[in-house]
C-alpha cells in the first residue's frame, strides 16, 4: 500500500498548522443573530464550549449543535475542550428553552448534543428525550441528529435518549482502540461498538466520528472502520485532532487531505453508507447531508 504524506511531529514542534488548516473568523449578521439566540435563551453549544473550528462557517449558515446538561463533563478525555468536573446543573427547563430557540432560528437539521453525567442514574437519559420530542412539537419538519454520550452500559438510559423519534442517532468512537486509556480513560473501545450495534439494532440511522493525528496507524484505522461496519454504522466522520490547550494530548501528525480522501474512498468501498473525511471535519460539520 502506498505510504500517503503526513507532517513528523519534529515538524508540529517547530512549525505553524499547515495552509490546509486555516478557517475563517466567525464574523457577519448570521453569526452574530445566531450567537445572540444563543446567548438570550441561556443555552450551551458544543461549537463554542468545544472550540470546533467551524464555528464561523456553521453558525454564518445559520446553524448550531446545543449542547444539554450543562457545560461541565463528568469525564477526563484527554483530547477535549470541554470543561471537566462535578456539575451542578440539571435544568429541566433546558428542553423548552432549546426547542423554542431552534424554532426562532428555523433550523431546517438540528444537532444535539451533550456532556457526560455520569453521576446521573439515567446518564441524562430523560432530558435528551424531552429535548428531542420538544424540538418536533414546535418544528415538526425538523430532522434531529442527537449525539449521544456513553452510557456506560446502561441500555434502558439508552433506549430512553434515543427513542424520541431524532431520524439520526451518533456516538464518536473518538480514536483507534490501542488509545482508548490515554485518549478516553473511562470509555471502552467495545462498550461503544456495542451501544452503536444496539442503537442500529432499534432501528436508527447509526453516525460515527473519529479524529486522526493522536498516533494511530493507518491499519488501526481500517480496523476500527471494519469493527463500525460489523456493528452496523452508517455514517462516518473523519477530522483532524486540534489540540485545545497544551494540557490535552499533542498532536502527533498533520493528516495530509490526500489520506483523508483515501479514508473515504476505503470506509465506502468497505460497506459505509456516507463518509465525510477532511481535517477541519467534525462530528456535525455538514450534518444536514447525512439525510
Amino acid at each position: 500500500m502506498i505510504e500517503l504524506p503526513v507532517i513528523t511531529p519534529t515538524a508540529i514542534r517547530h512549525n505553524k498548522k499547515p495552509d490546509w488548516l486555516r478557517v475563517k473568523l466567525p464574523i457577519g449578521q448570521e453569526y452574530a443573530r445566531v450567537r445572540n439566540i444563543v446567548q438570550e435563551n441561556k443555552l450551551h453549544t458544543i461549537c463554542q464550549s468545544g472550540n470546533c473550528p467551524n464555528m464561523g462557517e456553521c453558525w454564518g449558515a445559520g446553524t448550531a449543535t446545543f449542547m444539554i446538561l450543562g457545560n461541565i463533563c463528568t469525564r477526563s478525555c484527554t483530547f477535549c475542550a470541554v470543561a471537566t468536573g462535578r456539575p451542578n446543573e440539571y435544568d429541566e427547563d433546558e428542553p423548552r428553552r432549546v426547542a423554542e430557540a431552534i424554532q426562532l432560528m428555523g433550523v431546517k437539521h438540528a444537532v444535539l448534543t451533550s456532556v457526560n453525567r455520569d453521576e446521573l442514574k439515567d446518564k441524562g437519559a430523560e432530558i435528551w428525550y424531552q429535548t428531542v420530542v420538544q424540538v418536533k412539537e414546535l418544528s415538526p419538519t425538523t430532522t434531529i441528529e442527537t449525539l449521544i454520550p456513553d452510557t456506560k452500559g446502561n441500555w434502558d438510559a439508552l433506549i430512553r435518549m434515543i427513542e424520541g423519534g431524532q431520524e439520526v442517532v451518533s456516538h464518536n468512537m473518538e480514536t483507534v482502540e490501542r488509545l482508548y486509556r490515554n485518549v478516553r480513560p473511562q470509555a471502552r473501545y467495545a462498550r461503544s461498538l456495542e451501544q452503536i450495534k444496539r442503537t442500529k439494532e432499534y432501528g436508527k440511522r447509526t453516525k460515527s466520528g473519529i479524529m486522526l493525528g493522536l498516533g494511530e496507524t493507518q491499519d488501526e484505522v481500517f480496523k476500527a472502520i471494519d469493527d463500525l461496519i460489523e456493528n452496523g454504522l452508517d455514517v462516518l466522520t473523519l477530522g483532524q485532532y486540534l489540540q485545545p490547550t497544551k494540557m490535552h494530548h499533542e498532536v502527533i501528525e498533520w493528516i495530509h487531505p490526500d489520506t483523508f480522501a483515501m479514508y473515504k474512498e476505503e470506509g465506502l468501498k468497505r460497506g459505509l453508507n456516507y463518509v465525510e473525511s477532511g481535517a477541519l471535519v467534525r462530528s456535525s460539520y455538514h450534518a444536514e447531508k447525512h439525510i
